[in-house]
């Protein structure tokens, strides 16, 4: 009941009325996107031509390395079980930004139950969403758009995002999920093959 564009309005003094208290708007999806695509705005008004900017895992390349001459070089990391880091994937990223969402590391235990509560929420349902997505690694023209489409392939699943994502210009990922015999694979989009190792 507390989910849906159709309960607030935006008054004409710029002031958001919503249908019940509960109601509250979430930026996260796009707040660390947004912010690297206004930095790298700044950089390029400044006639900055080679620059790579993260914020949270969060990155947007331009140019190339000045001391190896090679576009930007960045790791995906591995949905690891047991905590630990490491990277499954490099990717060359060539005048593109890339976000990756995934649910392997911010989740909480139910410690009366055992249930598991990922971090991202369905928008349908207001609750969390558990499904065969590991991770997904999106690669668009700007940040917040590769932000946005990384946490709405976590919310929508594997096949679904496949599906989503063959639909999309200029937008190419790397997913981790799950199989029906819960073992991990990956899925490379035809864009970004030739990038990634």
């Amino acid at each position: 009941e507390l989910v849906g564009f159709h309960k607030l309005e935006l008054t004409k003094e710029n002031k958001i009325v919503k249908d019940e208290d509960g109601i509250y708007l979430e930026f996260n999806a796009i707040a660390k996107g947004y912010c690297l695509d206004r930095m790298a705005a700044y950089l390029n008004s400044k006639g900055i031509e080679n620059y790579l900017i993260e914020l949270g895992g969060e990155l947007i390349a331009k140019g190339k390395k000045q001391d190896s001459n090679t576009y930007w070089l960045a790791g995906i990391e591995s949905p690891n079980k047991d905590g630990s880091r490491s990277i499954a994937k490099t990717v060359y990223l060539k005048n593109r930004a890339m976000a990756t969402s995934g649910n392997y590391r911010k989740f909480k235990i139910d410690t009366v139950t055992g249930k598991k509560y990922v971090h991202t929420i369905n928008p349908l349902s207001g609750y969390p969403e558990e499904n065969d997505m590991l991770s997904a690694s999106v690669f668009a023209p700007n940040c917040a758009l590769a932000d946005a489409y990384a946490t709405a392939f976590m919310a929508m699943g594997y096949n679904r995002s496949k599906d989503l994502l063959s639909e999309l210009e200029n937008i190419d990922a790397y997913f981790m999920y799950l199989d029906t015999l819960n073992e991990i694979k990956e899925y490379t989009s035809p864009g970004i093959k030739k990038s990634i190792n």
